[in-house]
């Protein structure tokens, strides 16, 4: 199991026809991230996707081509959030360091809470049930949070708890988060590397002032967000890079994420 947590860390070099090549272990490969398209799903008050065609189709000199141009803001559909998004001084999207956003990770499920309450708070008793039954949360984690709202994605009805747009409908969102209290048993307690759920803010709909996101940001924890396919994944014994777009003092920005079995 320890060397399934390296092989995102780990080359290793075997000979292939009189030559020495990276090769890599082989394993299932889980795709977390939503395709970025019109039905992307941003916070009320944010721009949406947008792709527009500059060319497609055949040129002048008979061969096939095409070009698009996207714009969209930095947090909406699979993304991540930078610690600078809610602390300032802290990690801008560029400056995370690459390990801190790669390596072993684990599920912490709670679907069966969040199905009956959709203004569910991942506890402190949720981490604690999950290290009775699976051990100590391991320093250098990656902790995911499946809440089973992904399979409302992207109907922004169910999924958010309102389909409306504009800053009067942020007060009607309502979906599952991390309570405040486990962000900070989090920091205080564990060293983990990055949290994400399958939700599109770490603090639940209902939340007004963002203390999760302040509380693990402040320490330079980024959080992934809007995260796909956590029902695929086991609770433990797995890996995941999580690679957003590279924007320069970025708050954030889109995340390709994926997760190796």
């Amino acid at each position: 199991m320890k060397c399934l947590h390296l092989l995102l860390l780990i080359v290793f070099v075997v000979p292939v026809m009189g030559q020495r090549q990276p090769a890599f272990p082989s394993g299932r490969v889980v795709d977390l991230t939503y395709a970025f398209d019109e039905n992307t799903v941003y916070w009320p008050t944010a721009q949406s996707f947008k792709l527009e065609t500059d060319f497609e189709g055949v040129t002048d000199k008979g061969y096939f081509y095409s070009a698009y141009r996207y714009s969209a803001a930095e947090h909406g559909g699979t993304h991540l959030d930078a610690p600078v998004h809610f602390a300032k001084g802290r990690n801008t999207s560029d400056q995370i360091p690459l390990p801190q956003l790669m390596g072993a990770a684990i599920v912490v499920d709670v679907t069966s809470q969040c199905a009956s309450n959709p203004d569910y708070l991942v506890s402190v008793a949720d981490f604690e049930n999950w290290e009775r039954h699976n051990g100590r949360i391991s320093p250098g984690t990656i902790v995911l949070l499946r809440t089973g709202f992904g399979k409302f994605y992207p109907d922004r009805k169910k999924y958010l708890g309102t389909d409306e747009r504009g800053a009067e409908a942020v007060a009607k969102l309502h979906f599952p988060g991390l309570d405040p209290a486990a962000a900070r048993w989090l920091t205080q307690n564990r060293s983990i590397k990055a949290i994400g759920l399958d939700t599109a803010s770490i603090d639940r709909g209902q939340s007004t002032l963002f203390e999760t996101h302040r509380i693990l940001f402040e320490k330079n924890i980024p959080a992934f967000e809007n995260v796909a396919n956590l029902d695929q994944l086991p609770l433990k014994g797995f890996s995941v890079i999580a690679l957003p777009m590279k924007i320069k003092g970025g708050s954030g920005g889109p995340l390709r994420i994926v997760a190796f079995l």
